[in-house]
Parts: C-alpha cells; sequence; structure tokens
C-alpha cells in the first residue's frame, strides 16, 4: 500500500475550525472566569495563563501539521520519555500540595502525568493499528496494552494522584475495548475489581479515605474534610436560574469557594451565570466531544479510529469528573475542567490533544500503512 502525504495547501483547505472554534470559545471563557476570581484583575491567574495557552497553541498547530505518520513512528519513543519523566518526578520532584507531581525546570513547573495522558492514547492507538481484528480480540495481544496502562499509573498513584490515575484507566481501557477485546472480559475484570475494594481500601492514603467518607457523608465535618463539597452546593445554589451575574459571586469572591481557579471553576460559573449559563457551557462541551468522536468515526485507519476515540473519551472523562465532584456526584479527586480551569501543563497537554485530533481529521481519507 503506497502512502502519499498530504501537501501544506491541503492541510489548509481540511483544517476543523469547528473543532477549533469551540476550543477557543472554551479558552475564553476560562479567561473571564480567571479573571473573575482574581478580583478582576489579570494577576494571578490570568497572565500567566494566557502565555501558557500562546506555548500550546504553537504545539497544537506543530502536531496538526504534522505527517501522520511520525505518530506511528516516535509514539514508543515518547511514550518512555514521560514514563522516564514520571520515574523522575519520585526521584527530585517538586512538592506543592501534600504531593510530588512536578518537575522544576528553571522558573517552569512540568506535570509529567499530564503529557501521559496524550501519550497513552497515541501509543495505544498505534500499537492496535498493527493488529488485525482476530488479533485485537486475544488475550495475549491484550497484555502488552494493559502493561502500558498499568506502569504509569502505578507511578501517578504513588505521587499521590488518584484523578490522574482515574483518567489514565479510564482512557487506556476505553480504547482497549473499542479496539476489540472481548466485554466477558471487562465484565469479570469489573467484578474481580469489586471483589478486591476492601484490599484496594488499605493502600489509600488517609486522605484519600477521608474524600471517600465525606462523599458519603459531607455534613459529618462541615468545617473540615466536608467544607470543601458544602461550599459548592451553596454556590451552585445561590446562582440561581440566572446566576448573580460576572464578577458578582458571593461565595468565591469572600474566599468561601475554595480552589475556585482550579477544581471548584464550574461551581463559580454557575454562580455568576446560574443554570443557564451551565447548560450553555454543556452544550459547548457536548459539541466538542461529539465533534472528536465524529472524527474518529469518519477515519479509514485503525489508528485514527482509536486515537480519535481517545482524544473524544479523555475530553468527556475530564468534563464528567470535575462536575460530578463539585456537585457532589463523586468524590474530590482533583480534576481540573478542560480547557477552563488554572494549570499550564494541563491546558496545553489539552492542546497538544486538540491537535491529535485535527491532524486525524486532515487524513480522514488517508489509508496508512500498518508499518510506517
Amino acid at each position: 500500500m503506497v502512502y502519499e502525504p498530504l501537501s501544506f495547501l491541503e492541510k489548509i483547505k481540511r483544517f476543523n475550525y469547528s473543532i477549533m472554534g469551540l476550543v477557543l470559545l472554551l479558552v475564553l471563557i476560562g479567561f473571564c472566569l480567571l479573571y473573575s476570581a482574581g478580583g478582576g484583575s489579570l494577576d494571578p491567574w490570568v497572565r500567566s495563563q494566557a502565555v501558557k495557552f500562546s506555548m500550546g497553541i504553537v504545539f497544537m498547530l506543530g502536531i496538526a501539521f504534522l505527517d501522520v505518520r511520525f505518530f506511528l513512528k516516535y509514539a514508543y519513543i515518547v511514550y518512555g520519555f514521560v514514563l522516564l519523566l514520571l520515574i523522575l518526578v519520585h526521584v527530585s520532584g517538586v512538592i506543592g500540595m501534600g504531593a510530588q507531581r512536578w518537575i522544576g525546570i528553571g522558573p517552569l513547573r512540568l506535570q509529567p502525568s499530564e503529557l501521559m495522558k496524550v501519550s497513552l492514547i497515541v501509543v495505544l492507538g498505534c500499537y492496535y493499528h498493527r493488529l488485525s481484528l482476530e488479533e485485537a480480540q486475544q488475550v495475549r495481544f491484550s497484555l502488552i496494552p494493559l502493561g502500558l496502562i498499568i506502569l504509569p499509573t502505578a507511578l501517578v498513584l504513588k505521587q499521590p494522584d488518584l484523578g490522574t490515575a482515574l483518567l489514565l484507566v479510564s482512557i487506556g481501557v476505553s480504547i482497549v475495548f473499542v479496539a476489540g477485546m472481548r466485554l466477558r472480559y471487562f465484565i469479570g475484570a469489573f467484578f474481580a475489581f469489586l471483589g478486591s475494594l476492601p484490599i484496594i481500601w488499605q493502600f489509600l492514603h488517609e486522605y484519600q479515605k477521608k474524600r471517600v467518607l465525606t462523599f458519603l457523608n459531607p455534613e459529618a465535618d462541615p468545617l473540615g474534610s466536608g467544607y470543601h463539597i458544602l461550599q459548592s452546593k451553596i454556590a451552585l445554589g445561590s446562582g440561581g436560574i440566572f446566576g448573580k451575574g460576572f464578577l458578582h459571586g458571593t461565595q468565591s469572591h469572600l474566599n468561601f469557594l475554595p480552589e475556585k481557579q482550579t477544581d471548584f471553576i464550574f461551581t463559580m460559573f454557575c454562580e455568576e451565570f446560574g443554570l443557564i449559563g451551565a447548560i450553555g457551557l454543556l452544550l459547548v462541551y457536548g459539541l466538542l466531544v461529539f465533534q472528536c468522536m465524529m472524527v474518529s468515526v469518519r477515519s479509514r485507519s485503525s489508528f485514527g479510529r482509536l486515537a480519535g476515540f481517545g482524544v473524544a473519551m479523555s475530553f468527556f472523562v475530564y468534563i464528567f469528573i470535575n462536575i460530578a465532584m463539585v456537585i457532589g456526584l463523586v468524590p474530590v479527586v482533583g480534576v481540573p475542567l478542560p480547557f477552563i480551569s488554572y494549570g499550564g501543563t494541563s491546558l496545553i497537554t489539552l492542546l497538544l490533544s486538540v491537535g491529535i485530533i485535527l491532524n486525524i481529521d486532515m487524513h480522514q481519507d488517508c489509508k496508512i500503512p500498518r508499518y510506517s
């Protein structure tokens, strides 16, 4: 099979401006909320986030216009490099907020676990691209991808970072399932997981156990472990149908709402823009996930279908966990709201994922050889 690379002009014509527009809209909403969180000031969050966004856009466009064979050629090398960074975190990582998750590079702080989310999607897509459907259905061919998932997940759990570990597992397992692994194996693994919960509980950190118990009964310690979620619910309810207006959220501006610029930024959004605003934001997210899923469906290559699905799934899991967390449907695990929450590495990683989906969309009609 002969692969003919696209010219630069062809890539420009195939560029998905609708996905780009949705991403820019979400980032703009994020800047507005960070401006509000800063009390009507560009500092301390908007200016810094804008710098990271500028870097991320450059990386995103670079990834989008690459030859798609680049991913197949270098996927394992990039995965190995990011895995090495995860190991270095435990050797000489920077400690922040009680966890060792960052690597200091001069004045910058890099969180390798965020980069692993993108790397895992690409390496799994590359692995299954080279298998037939019959091979993908066999257990022996699933051992390598399961190892690719388990190894970084274990390193992330040790940091500790339960939220990112859940994201890695969710993304990785969903790709393995879509690749063709039989449903009965997942059902068996699910029941095995349920049976091992008492053992897993013993290995959780004390603060993680407290978060689970707080989720079950937040009123038990309203001024301690239950404070975050109770204040979040108060802010959500106080926004009403139409919200209190931009820059007029009382819970957030009076500092009752914790981490309003990161994990609980959706709560601040609901307080200022109400239920109507929340529905509008969810529609934008829904359109973005749908567009990414359609890119996956249209792709003629296994890599494009699986990597595209992985990106769509990662966006969905990000959104679901963050929103479910702040409204009390799941325990607080520290997952940011995509493109909106403050966080440089997270934003750049998300933009890299957008670059991958744009690249897949440009090459949707290309028949990519198994070995490039």
